[in-house]
């Protein structure tokens, strides 16, 4: 797989990772700080997650 590529997550894939559904994964993430990135135009666009940034937000999470 294409380096570039593999450091991206679909939205399915970040979902399953969290344990939630696709669709707080379209809803929520953003207001979780959850960064996204959209590739393409219209409806044709694709959502994708940084797996480093994901894995970040998720050590931030981190409860004392």
């Amino acid at each position: 797989m294409n380096q570039a590529i593999s450091d991206f997550m679909s939205v399915k894939e970040t979902a399953e990772y969290f344990n939630v559904s696709v669709a707080w994964m379209y809803r929520e993430a953003a207001k979780a700080g959850i960064a996204r990135y959209k590739f393409g135009k219209g409806r044709n666009a694709k959502i994708r997650f940084k797996t480093s940034e994901v894995n970040a937000w998720v050590r931030q999470q981190r409860l004392e």
